[in-house]
């Protein structure tokens, strides 16, 4: 296995391509909100991220098994697990759950990112499932230290 390390001006690059998807992401949160497609979301994100001098990484990514990945992100809808295909068939409701994976490339470097939204008011169950699965994700983080396996 190869390991390439990067200069401070690659880690900085990497850094403002990770940041512009944080910033897609939050652009992304303003517009959740019941009777919004999944394609509409969509739509937002490549205008964002091209308006921003960088290109979707995902939208026309190679398929082995098909066709190219048809759009900019990922949405996934509730009880979708994960790389959900954005449509304008699939609208947002009061109560559900949308997780946004997002990844641009900006000067040659990716950033990529997922979070997951609440559409309006979602149930005490819901919320109770959100806290778990984020301080799962801290613990997990807190535990990857050099020597650890």
């Amino acid at each position: 296995m190869n390991i390439f390390l990067k200069t401070e001006d690659e880690i900085e690059l990497m850094r403002r391509a990770n940041l512009l998807v944080s910033r897609t992401l939050g652009e992304l949160a303003t517009h959740i909100k019941p009777g919004v497609t999944t394609l509409q979301m969509d739509e937002i994100a490549d205008s964002f991220i091209r308006d921003n001098g960088a290109v979707p990484t995902f939208k026309g990514f190679p398929n082995p098994f098909g066709e190219p990945f048809p759009a900019s992100i990922c949405t996934s809808v509730n009880e979708v697990v994960v790389h959900g295909v954005p449509d304008d068939k699939t609208v947002l409701k009061d109560g559900d759950i949308i997780s946004i994976d997002c990844g641009a490339v900006l000067d040659g470097f990716n950033g990529d990112s997922c979070y997951t939204f609440c559409v309006g008011e979602v149930s005490e169950e819901t919320r109770a499932l959100l806290r778990t699965t984020k301080d799962s994700l801290y613990f997990g983080i807190s535990k990857a230290v050099a020597g650890n396996h």
